[in-house]
């Protein structure tokens, strides 16, 4: 990857926009070069390509105080802006377990998701500009800091979450929510999913504007947390509860909102919604709470080989594919279930000792066909990318991906960006 950044060295491109054009224009004019690629590990020993890394486009760009607008170079760190901001006084409005590593032009052009969804929306919310380089090398300027725009259409939204097969995102302009003083974190046991759905009705209601995060995982969830992860410890000994569910609120007076979380809380144990739970008393219980919630995902990959899927659903049918799941797989695999409640995000999880192809085909197309009859999403927050791409019209109607198609033919005719990622393989063809 770096020889890639000694050539635009060599050049001399003066500007980020003109090294990012230089490597298009370069693709489209020697033919042998059959493809531009910002590369995945899956697709690098698939194709021929020239390989973006935008890693060292890291700078910041502008920061308004007054707005709350940062507009910032798409290579850098979420953590690193995160941190930039703190400082300042505000907060991304976007955070993943993979924040140390993952970058903000990937997470918008992923449309990433995250834990704090239900309280700050979407990318396509909270993103207010874009520079993207095109496939003919054209840099499109839609780097704009206005909070209300009506003229015209609003060409941004079709580069968050196509996964760079339509430009690359070089700035992006978004709009950061103040840092709150007061966060408050509750970890709480519950005996039925039935119980998780109603005490989110309830936490929407009761409350309201503080709420900023509401997490579930199954109790298979927490065993793989506290069997493959050192440190991890179980905050409400020394039972297991079926269900655990994480709430976070955040707000501008500590012991109002304390008094306020406690309040529901109590509300919600004496209705036998919550048969156990634990309020974090310092920042040291709110991380070790969290760790939990994130640290499921390396907990299976310590378990062994694992099969992951990222399903948006009704909340109130998101379980039922767990359980049914279990029943199809019976002792050939464990099923494990959480997610973004408060989204109707599930990430669902089969973890077996190695893979097993006579598992895989009891998983697929079933996971897919059932998601589809329930009218769901199968990728919510995570992309389509190279191995989902023929998946689309689980979710999608051919009209809509022939329209998709369409953009992408316009937008990239030569088919060089991001190849047979996202749309179906035979539209390519």
């Amino acid at each position: 990857m770096r020889i890639g950044f000694w050539m635009q060295i060599l050049i001399g491109c003066g500007s980020i926009e003109g090294q990012v054009s230089f490597y298009y224009n370069l693709g489209a004019q020697k033919r042998s070069l059959r493809y531009l690629n910002i590369a995945t590990p899956e697709t690098c020993l698939l194709y021929p390509k020239v390989i973006i890394n935008l890693r060292l486009m890291n700078d910041i760009v502008s920061f308004d105080k007054v707005s709350g607008i940062l507009v910032c170079e798409a290579g850098g760190i979420l953590e690193n802006l995160s941190s930039f901001l703190d400082n300042q006084g505000f907060i991304m409005p976007l955070d993943l377990g993979a924040k140390g590593s993952c970058q903000i032009g990937g997470n918008v052009s992923t449309n990433a998701g995250g834990l704090r969804l239900v309280r700050y929306g979407s990318l396509h919310g909270s993103v207010l500009g874009l520079e993207v380089v095109l496939a003919d090398g054209r840099v499109l300027d839609m780097l704009g800091t206005l909070r209300k725009d009506n003229t015209g259409y609003d060409l941004k939204h079709l580069f968050i979450g196509s996964e760079g097969t339509l430009g690359i995102i070089t700035k992006i302009s978004i709009l950061t929510p103040p840092k709150l003083p007061a966060t408050n974190v509750a970890f709480l046991g519950c005996k039925d999913y039935s119980s998780c759905q109603k005490l989110l009705v309830d936490a929407k209601r009761k409350l309201g504007e503080i709420l900023s995060a509401f997490e579930f995982l199954d109790n298979m969830s927490m065993d793989l947390v506290l069997n493959h992860l050192e440190g991890i410890r179980n905050p409400l000994p020394p039972t297991m509860h079926n269900f655990y569910v994480l709430i976070e609120t955040t707000g501008t007076d500590e012991s109002s909102d304390k008094e306020k979380l406690e309040a529901f809380l109590l509300r919600s144990m004496e209705g036998g919604l919550i048969s156990d739970g634990a309020l974090a008393q310092d920042i040291n219980q709110i991380s070790s709470f969290w760790q939990i919630r994130e640290g499921i995902p390396e907990a299976l990959m310590k378990a062994g080989a694992v099969y992951k899927y990222d399903l948006s659903l009704p909340v109130e049918k998101m379980y039922d594919l767990v359980e049914e799941m279990r029943v199809r797989l019976g002792n050939s695999a464990k099923v494990i279930g959480y997610g973004h409640l408060g989204d109707g995000n599930l990430h669902l999880n089969i973890s077996t000792p190695q893979y097993d192809d006579a598992v895989f085909a009891q998983i697929e197309p079933f996971v897919y066909e059932w998601t589809s009859n329930h009218r769901g999403s199968i990728s919510a927050e995570h992309g389509l990318g190279l191995m989902k791409a023929n998946k689309i019209l689980y979710t999608k109607s051919p009209e809509i991906v022939q329209i998709m198609g369409s953009i992408k033919k316009l937008l990239d005719p030569r088919g060089i960006l991001n190849p047979y990622k996202v749309l179906p393989h035979s539209l390519h063809s």
